[in-house]
């Protein structure tokens, strides 16, 4: 399987990430001042799937909150479907502390009919975990390969000192392990003048081995447009972002409708945008 399965016909790739798991929670909890039931959440992450589906090229859930559902339903024609494969550690309000691969999506008799493409979010720490956290990863991308889908590898840097030289660093490491797609954070989290972003995205470009896309999160959503604009002109082939698109709309009185109007604009920009500038994946 080739990336076109999560690729737009331009060879941009403009996903969605609907997988967050307690972090979508406290969301919820900031908004409406109480942490949401189960159906709540899936009712949430199926109201994205059905607005912003349509548009993307790819769309990644978890397994724990409406997946099944999604799968049953079918998503949109060029629109292939990202499972994550992770298994966090987070504390509840925490950021995610550490990883693993989720067991019961990595066991051989799990079914992944309709999966284009599995995803792990794995942490990168200078620390004595270093070497295992490569293994895991290899481990994944391999895991990936043998169930006969696409692996889109997530290094989120946690350090106390330079994030870009940090995530530069990550994806020397690990791109190399070859995933199918490498997802990286934007540097200087999106901001500062376009020139000197653009170098940076650049930097981190020339770090990394294959097709690479960057995420949202730490990104201000004004200024994620633009991070993707440098990231493109630094060699990635587009986004695959949550937050950017719908994390202000989490507890709207009516979710659906504010997805049509405030969502669906932001997503039809940064399609429009990641077919002028990105850089097709197949070139990487």
């Amino acid at each position: 399987m080739s990336l076109d399965a999560i690729a737009r016909p331009s060879g941009a790739l403009a996903m969605v990430a609907m997988d967050q798991r307690e972090s979508l929670r406290t969301m919820f909890d900031t908004a409406t001042g109480q942490r949401p039931g189960d159906e709540a959440v899936v009712d949430f992450k199926l109201a994205v799937a059905a607005a912003l589906a349509p548009l993307a090229s790819g769309f990644l859930i978890d397994r724990h909150s409406g997946f099944e559902r999604l799968r049953a339903a079918g998503l949109p024609a060029g629109c292939g479907l990202i499972l994550a494969a992770d298994d966090l550690e987070q504390e509840q309000g925490g950021p995610v502390e550490e990883t693993g691969l989720d067991a019961v999506v990595a066991a051989p008799g799990f079914d992944l009919g309709g999966v284009a493409a599995l995803k792990l979010l794995i942490i990168w720490r200078p620390d004595e975990r270093r070497a295992q956290r490569v293994e895991l990863a290899r481990r994944f991308v391999e895991l990936a390969a043998q169930r006969g889908v696409l692996s889109v590898l997530e290094p989120v840097v946690r350090v106390d000192g330079d994030a870009d030289a940090a995530i530069v660093e990550a994806a020397r490491e690990r791109s190399p392990l070859r995933p199918s797609l490498y997802k990286a954070q934007v540097p200087r989290a999106g901001r500062g003048e376009p020139a000197e972003l653009e170098a940076a995205c650049a930097a981190l470009g020339a770090a990394i081995t294959g097709p690479w896309v960057v995420l949202s999160q730490g990104v201000e959503r004004d200024d994620f447009p633009g991070a993707v604009r440098a990231a493109c002109r630094g060699g990635a082939s587009g986004f695959l972002a949550g937050r950017a698109l719908w994390s202000d709309l989490v507890g709207a009185p009516d979710v659906p409708a504010a997805l049509r109007e405030v969502s669906v604009p932001r997503l039809e920009r940064l399609v429009e945008l990641v077919d002028e500038e990105a850089t097709p994946w197949t070139t990487r």
